[in-house]
């Protein structure tokens, strides 16, 4: 026993015994399994259960881990026969290490009531206030966002970090974001557009910069798309602001589709329209009003080129599948009807002279023409 008891070495005027260093073993290894406890996947279902929010239950285990970390590493030192005093100013900052846990345990409070604000208004209090989803949405967002603004300035201002102290900071930030950060300054900004006019809202569907499909959030930076590949693209919000937008479930969700068809020559087109609008009353996503019309475009080079319009709110969910059901009964129609589906040819005239054939046998040249005269 009085080998445990037995300075080993001196760390800073302190001896360290070989008990010292058997509890900072014990401390250090208890600090690390709670830290792997905190980052398990089983901790984050548990936090999502709890309806704490997406963005607010991917911070809590980084930093739940952290903390536990740097607290049991203390404690192993102090414990190993290092003091490190707890309400002792660290060197550099006036805050000491349980200030600064404090400080990290309210700033985590004020994100988790700004989330619970948020999550409040949308779902609760403007459920029922006769309000436009999107328009909640957009209350909710900027409340919760006012929320977490004051709740930081409150919290360090109590912890003894004043605001006034951080005028120099503050202007170099301001520099920083006239050239380096302006984009997501810009971005924010747009956001905050966004929310505010409305041009597109949660449920849209959108083509901007390329990208086609369903608004699934509208955040501060950036807008989240899912596209019909089932494929989430994000959006810098800039885009909807600079560049020309697709809303095609802005007021009215009804669109009219276009399926061009061309018959060959000789086709009774009065049994084709009427083929085509059978078509159109067959199928369940056509709208009745406006009513479908079938239209004789042109007539081509080598077919009579028609249009069948009809008007669907399909383009708000799947356009492509709408467009190949319609394709599919057409050309099923035209088919008991006995029409031809067109497809390019060209007739040969020949006004004078003679044309001989010659057939040769298969291992030859399977087939040679010779035409005589002009």
């Amino acid at each position: 026993m009085q080998y445990f008891t037995e300075p080993l070495f001196r760390i800073g005027g302190n001896y360290v015994t070989a008990a010292g260093l058997i509890a900072f073993v014990v401390f250090f290894a208890v600090g690390v399994s709670l830290a792997k406890i905190f980052q398990s996947e089983q901790f984050r279902r548990l936090l999502t259960r709890l309806k704490l929010g997406k963005n607010f239950a991917s911070i809590i285990p980084t930093i739940f881990g952290l903390a536990t970390l740097i607290f049991f590493t203390i404690t192993a030192i102090n414990a190993a026969g290092v003091p490190l005093a707890w309400n002792r100013p660290l060197p550099g900052i006036s805050l000491t290490l349980v200030q600064i846990f404090l400080l990290v345990a309210l700033l985590l409070g004020v994100f988790w009531i700004s989330a619970r604000t948020k999550s409040f208004l949308f779902d609760r209090f403007l459920v029922n206030s006769g309000l436009d989803r999107s328009l909640q949405y957009a209350i909710s967002q900027i409340v919760s966002n006012i929320v977490l603004v004051v709740g930081v300035f409150i919290v360090l201002d109590n912890a003894g970090i004043h605001l006034g102290t951080l005028t120099v900071f503050a202007g170099a930030v301001g520099v920083g974001i006239g050239f380096g950060l302006q984009n997501i300054a810009s971005n924010f900004i747009s956001g905050l557009v966004i929310l505010a006019e409305r041009p597109i809202t949660i449920g849209d569907r959108v083509e901007v910069a390329g990208v086609a499909g369903q608004v699934q959030q509208i955040r501060a930076r950036s807008t989240v798309i899912l596209t019909n590949d089932n494929i989430t693209m994000i959006v810098p919000n800039t885009k909807f602001i600079d560049s020309p937008v697709t809303n095609w479930t802005y007021g009215d969700p009804r669109v009219r589709f276009r399926i061009p068809i061309g018959v060959a020559y000789g086709s009774d087109l009065e049994t084709v329209r009427n083929a085509l609008l059978e078509v159109a009353r067959e199928n369940s996503h056509v709208l009745e009003d406006p009513k479908p019309t079938v239209f004789l475009e042109t007539f081509g080079d080598s077919a009579i080129n028609l249009e069948l319009v009809v008007w669907s709110k399909e383009m708000s969910y799947r356009p492509r599948r709408f467009r190949s059901d319609l394709n599919f009964a057409i050309a099923q129609k035209l088919r008991e009807a006995g029409i031809e589906i067109a497809y390019p040819q060209r007739d040969v005239n020949f006004r004078g002279g003679v044309v001989r054939v010659e057939m040769t046998p298969s291992e030859k040249t399977p087939q040679r023409a010779v035409a005589d005269g002009a």
